[in-house]
């Protein structure tokens, strides 16, 4: 075909399509494209496919004694399993996992934490806050106004413009 054995158009397009793979793992920020209830039109879903499809007729090109043809088909059909267990078990998880390690102030609300710089009696100090995501550090002020010393745990009532309104923390434990 124009000149070229089969094999060497297999092989060229498995090189520009991996380059272009590699440019878009870069941008794919800029390049998501995709339209939501098509998959078929996603970058790294036609991507995926026309590198499969060229791998795997190159290799029967090269390995094989069936007719290009027959090449074609069947590396057609690899490309469309393999494009398919990529999308449904790899593409869509990513997607729908939670990557954001955001947090809202709402979200603290009702969260303990404890103190790292004391609490006066009406200024601020610090407190932490473990959860999932890992460390928070926010400015606290006391709920009651009230001195909060180090080192004590403490509840978030409530979130004023970014500082958080703590009480002491009393949990009290039923005894039976």
């Amino acid at each position: 075909m124009f000149g070229y054995s089969i094999e060497t158009i297999y092989l060229t397009i498995l090189i520009v399509i991996g380059c272009c793979t590699i440019l878009y793992l870069f941008f794919a920020d800029f390049a998501d494209v995709s339209i939501d209830g098509l998959p078929f039109l996603d970058p790294a879903v036609i991507l995926s496919f026309i590198t499969f499809t060229s791998a795997a007729g190159y290799i029967f090109e090269r390995f094989s004694g069936f007719t290009s043809l027959i090449i074609l088909i069947i590396a057609f059909i690899i490309a469309c399993l393999l494009t398919a267990l990529l999308y449904y078990f790899l593409l869509v998880p990513l997607r729908t996992a939670e990557v954001s390690l955001a947090y809202t102030d709402e979200s603290l609300e009702g969260q303990a934490g404890k103190v790292i710089v004391p609490v006066p009696l009406d200024g601020f100090g610090e407190i932490v806050i473990e959860s999932a995501n890992g460390i928070i550090s926010k400015r606290a002020a006391s709920f009651h106004h009230v001195e909060i010393p180090y080192d004590t745990k403490v509840l978030i009532i409530e979130m004023r413009n970014g500082t958080a309104m703590v009480a002491v923390y009393e949990k009290e434990e039923f005894q039976f």
